[in-house]
């Protein structure tokens, strides 16, 4: 028999563990609780965290701190609109930033017209903002981003390198972006990841991106899992899953695999006992 019903194994170096996190809520969700059309709104063009947003990020910071995430987290990957990283930092970043110190803030006071404090980069994983784990592109002004030299100033420890256009050429105010395009865009992030060093990885992004992106995933398990996996996520909700590298699409060697046979000696097959029980087949064989 090839393995266990319902379990599957994997090479540990193979693995990643993923905390998959939606933004919190933003001044275009509680404006599209009591009407959707205002989403077409440009008023609401790449909007910033509401007061309750903010304490969703200082609830979720509690969790994270208090279950051990937070220390475990190698490296924070988030979406470069606004709300996203808005969350990121104040989720994963190092508390209050103090005035004179070494490191950048990896937010300044009052982005995104808001009063919320500087948020300190000491003490934290770095922060990445990935294009890829945007919300779907296009018609709607909340999901088009600012230009990067408009976000620099306000985030300047989140590194944009891997953006390639300062302004957002990918939104078009007339095409939505399909479902299928999405879905697409979500398994060329994964396939990215794979190209990270970091086994633990935060990722802050968006409601439809997790729900077209999660749905490439799940679809052989248990009707249990594959709904834990589906799901909607909620405004700040969090979901730490682990996923496997099946196609050996990364480049990761194992670190804490140990070849064994140091020194190098004799090495009987492993269902013989001893020397002696080799010894005694080998004899009777003979007669």
């Amino acid at each position: 028999m090839d393995g266990f019903v319902g379990s599957s194994l994997y090479p540990l170096h193979r693995c990643k563990t993923l905390h998959v996190v939606r933004h919190a809520q933003g001044f275009h969700n509680l404006a599209g609780l009591t009407d959707e059309k205002a989403l077409f709104s440009y008023e609401y063009f790449d909007a910033s965290l509401t007061p309750l947003g903010w304490k969703q990020v200082e609830n979720l910071r509690k969790h994270v701190t208090e279950t051990g995430i937070f220390s475990k987290v190698e490296l924070v990957v988030t979406s470069p609109l606004l709300r996203t990283m808005q969350t990121a930092v104040g989720v994963f970043g190092g508390g209050d930033y103090i005035d004179h110190v070494a490191s950048p803030p990896l937010m300044v006071a009052g982005s995104g017209n808001n009063s919320h404090a500087s948020i300190s980069s000491s003490g934290c994983p770095p922060f990445m903002a990935v294009e890829l784990c945007r919300e779907h592109w296009g018609v709607l002004p909340c999901d088009k981003r600012r230009s990067i030299s408009e976000y620099r100033p306000i985030f300047p420890a989140i590194d944009f390198s891997l953006t390639e256009t300062d302004e957002d050429t990918s939104w078009q105010p007339d095409v939505r972006e399909k479902e299928e395009e999405i879905a697409a865009r979500g398994r060329a992030f994964i396939n990215w990841l794979w190209t990270r060093k970091e086994n633990e990885i935060a990722i802050v992004s968006h409601g439809g991106f997790l729900r077209h992106t999660l749905a490439l995933f799940g679809n052989d398990c248990h009707p249990s899992i594959r709904e834990a996996i589906h799901k909607d996520f909620t405004n700040c909700e969090l979901r730490s899953m682990v996923i496997a590298d099946r196609s050996a699409i990364g480049t990761d060697l194992p670190t804490t695999d140990y070849p064994g046979g140091i020194p190098r000696g004799l090495d009987i097959p492993s269902d013989c006992e001893d020397l002696e029980i080799l010894e005694n087949e080998e004899t009777l064989a003979s007669l």
